[in-house]
Order: C-alpha cells, then sequence, then structure tokens
C-alpha cells in the first residue's frame, strides 16, 4: 500500500531531480566509453584481460546492485534518501579517481590495483544509485510525470555524455598538465568527480517525497524475489531491455575502435561520441511527444525497426571516412534515445502492476535487480564484443588485417541486429499497454480507500 503527500509534484521540481542524472552520468558514460578503450590503448592491457576486468566489475556491480535494492526496501537511511544521496556522493567521487589510477606496481599486482579501484566504484555507485533510481517512485505515482521525469533524466544524462565525450582528454590534459592519456583521463577523473559530488549534494538536499509506502513489515529478500519473479511487467521488461543493452553496448563501445581502426582518425571517433550526445538530447522531447501520442510499449517497437534498419543499412555498406560514419552514429543515437526512454519511463510502473498482482510493493527490489541485469547485459556484451575482436586477430595500436577488420565489422553490425530483433519479441509480451498503468493505480487507490 502506498500514502501520498501533498498535491502533485511542480515540473520545476521534477527537474531538478531529473538534474541529478547528470551526475550520475558523469561517472556513468566515462565507464561506458571510455574504460575498455583507456584499458588496452593507455595502459596497454590485452583486449581479453581488459574485458574480463570489466565483466567481472559488472556482475559484481549488478550484485551490489541487488543487494543495495533489497537493503532499500526493508530499510530506509537515516533522515531520508535525500541526506543519503548527499553523504554518499563523497566516496563516489573518490571512487571514481581511483578507477582512473594508473597501476600502482607492474604484473600481476599492478592488474590487481586496477581491478580493486574497478570494483570499489562499482560498489560506491551501486550504493548511490539504487537509491536514487528508488526515488524516482517516490516524487510522484502519476504515469505522466513519470514519463516527464524519464525524458528530463534523459536530456541531462545526454548533456553529460557530451561533456563526458568531448572532454575527457582535453579538459584531462589540462588539469593533469600533461597529454600522456594516462594521466590525462586520471584529470579528467577528477574534474568529474567534483562536479558529481556538488550536483549530487544539491539533489540531495532538495528532494521531497509524494509517495510513501506503507508496509506492515518490511519484505525478506525471498519474498522480493518471489514479487519480482511473478511480476510479469517487470519481467518481461527487464529481459526486453537486457537484449537491448547488449545491442547498444556493443555499437557504443566499438566506436573509438572503428574511427581509430577503420578510419585513421581517432580525434574524429571522440567527435562522434559527443555529437550523438547531442543528437540524442535533441531527440528525447519528439520521443516524450511520441510517447503521448502512440504510448510507451509502442514506443519501443517504433524506435527498435528503426535501429534494426540502420544496422541492416550499416552492414551492406563499407563506411570508411568519418564524416558519413559520423552521421550514421549520430543518427543511431537519436533512435536508441528512444530505447532508453521508453524502458525508463515503463520501469517505475512495473511497481505498481506488482503489487496489484502479488500484494507486495518492493520498489528497491525492481531498481536493484534492474540494475543487476543491466549490468549483466553489458558484461555478456563486453565478452561478446572481446570475443568478435580476439577471433578477428586484433592487437592494439598495429595496423589490422582486412580478414580482421572484415570480422570486427561483422560483430559491430549483425549481433547488435540480432538482439534488438529479440528485444521486440519480448516487449510483445508485455502487459502494460496504454492506460493500463493508470488503471492499475486506480485500483490500489480504490483498495486501499
Amino acid at each position: 500500500m502506498i500514502a501520498r503527500l501533498g498535491a502533485a509534484p511542480a515540473r520545476i521540481r521534477l527537474l531538478f531531480f531529473a538534474f541529478g542524472d547528470f551526475a550520475f552520468n558523469l561517472y556513468w558514460q566515462s565507464i561506458m566509453l571510455f574504460l575498455l578503450f583507456y584499458y588496452t590503448e593507455a595502459l596497454g592491457l590485452p583486449v581479453a584481460t581488459a574485458a574480463a576486468i570489466y565483466t567481472v566489475a559488472s556482475v559484481w556491480d549488478g550484485l551490489a546492485n541487488f543487494l543495495a535494492g533489497a537493503v532499500a526496501d526493508r530499510r530506509e537511511p537515516g533522515r531520508g534518501y535525500g541526506r543519503f544521496l548527499m553523504l554518499g556522493s563523497v566516496p563516489l567521487g573518490l571512487a571514481f579517481v581511483l578507477t582512473y589510477l594508473p597501476p600502482l606496481a607492474t604484473g600481476w599486482w599492478g592488474l590487481a590495483t586496477v581491478f580493486l579501484g574497478h570494483l570499489l566504484f562499482r560498489t560506491a555507485y551501486a550504493a548511490v544509485n539504487v537509491p536514487y533510481l528508488a526515488m524516482s517512485a517516490r516524487v510522484s505515482s502519476d504515469s505522466r510525470d513519470r514519463a516527464f521525469l524519464a525524458g528530463m533524466r534523459m536530456v541531462f544524462g545526454t548533456m553529460a555524455a557530451v561533456l563526458v565525450a568531448r572532454g575527457t582528454l582535453p579538459f584531462g590534459a589540462w588539469i593533469a598538465g600533461s597529454t600522456v592519456p594516462a594521466q590525462a583521463y586520471l584529470g579528467a577523473a577528477i574534474l568529474f568527480a567534483v562536479l558529481g559530488t556538488g550536483i549530487l549534494m544539491l539533489v540531495g538536499a532538495s528532494y521531497r517525497e509524494q509517495v510513501v509506502p506503507v508496509r506492515a513489515q518490511p519484505p525478506s529478500i525471498a519474498a522480493s524475489l518471489r514479487s519480482l519473479a511473478a511480476n510479469r511487467a517487470f519481467v518481461t521488461l527487464n529481459l526486453a531491455m537486457m537484449a537491448m543493452i547488449v545491442a547498444v553496448t556493443i555499437l557504443n563501445k566499438s566506436v573509438l575502435y572503428y574511427f581509430k581502426y577503420f578510419v585513421g582518425d581517432a580525434v574524429a571517433g571522440q567527435s562522434a561520441l559527443a555529437w550523438m550526445g547531442v543528437v540524442g538530447a535533441a531527440a528525447v522531447p519528439l520521443w516524450m511527444l511520441l510517447q503521448r501520442l502512440l504510448g510507451t510499449r509502442s514506443l519501443w517497437f517504433l524506435a527498435a525497426a528503426f535501429c534494426m534498419a540502420g544496422l541492416l543499412l550499416f552492414s551492406s555498406i563499407h563506411i570508411d571516412k568519418a564524416g558519413p560514419m559520423q552521421l550514421f552514429l549520430v543518427t543511431m543515437q537519436a533512435v536508441i534515445v528512444g530505447l532508453h526512454f521508453a524502458y525508463w519511463a515503463m520501469l517505475p510502473n512495473t511497481v505498481e502492476y506488482g503489487e496489484k498482482t502479488t500484494g507486495l510493493r518492493v520498489e528497491g527490489a525492481v531498481f536493484g535487480m534492474a540494475a543487476l541485469l543491466q549490468r549483466i547485459a553489458i558484461g555478456v556484451a563486453t565478452l561478446l564484443l572481446a570475443a568478435g575482436f580476439d577471433s578477428a586477430g586484433f592487437v592494439a595500436n598495429v595496423r589490422q588485417s582486412e580478414a580482421t577488420l572484415a570480422t570486427m565489422r561483422f560483430t559491430i553490425a549483425l549481433v547488435p541486429l540480432a538482439f534488438l530483433a529479440l528485444s521486440v519479441v519480448l516487449m510483445w509480451l508485455n502487459p502494460l499497454g496504454r492506460g493500463e498503468h493508470a488503471k492499475i493505480v486506480r485500483d490500489l487507490e480504490d483498495r486501499a480507500s
């Protein structure tokens, strides 16, 4: 059961809360766009070793997210989530800096320090990000507010992606006073940590709740898992998300490699990532408008169809110039944000679907398990990308043979295409069609009264 406090939240308060995603994406986009490339190109790690470190850390990240969600459902932080967000922002920023700290030793001990820094960041990120995500189900119970919040979070997130993509090396080199890649990445990490910490402190200080769950007793982890397993909306949505994340992660992580080894212009790859963020942010309002016209689930089908058409086009023509490749990537990103928007708009609604179906309302477990599944998907994508590149005979910082490039291109284009098709099938099984969530909320209010 849920209790509602006062009137619906003003859009300005939702907007300010959404700004927290700018801070989280300073960290997340850096990890997604640069960390694997940093491992192989700046630290000189073999691609298989780098992918193994990244994948293990991603799986641990997912487990940490689920545990954080389970704890959040059983015990709220003292003085509320807002204060917890403020306190957690400092160790999160410090852990992020450690992630880009060059190895403190050589050989296996050096690898151990790299791995440990990555694990510490993933743990701190889970501890702070899961409560923030759970808070998004409490600022409003109205699906329209939640769609607006999801859209604005995406706008701020893509703004952060632009800053990370275009500013990591130049700003990092300026702060570190060195153009050595490892030092430049560390300087950028320090900058992003300072910005992220300040923003999360402001968001935590201004946070107010409209919806608070009323529970007779906190649910056990086993009860939460049973509730999630019986929640068809949650299961199908997150399986579709996993397929989509595998596809998008392979495409995004290949950008810097493609420009370096196919196009021969690494700087153009950084520009492509920045423009992807700009165009992605600009496209969010269009997807928000289409969501109002078509409904969220239908939006997924539309975005996935466009993505698959783009990948089919890419697989049929050979792009070896910077301009056409940048155009292809920014067009794809404008479509991909539609999938992300649909997912984040639907995920909070699975909380009420599960409450109606099972009688148990679990917010932290919903967002924690969603994060676990997302991290598993990212790990799978990283392994698939590394396996494809490794089987092609890829070796960092040398000229690749035509056969190697052909196999790498196959991995980049056709593997994402297959997973996007799978996501469409899974989303077709999701019960949250247009107008269904509003009916569920009314039913829960009638039950409570």
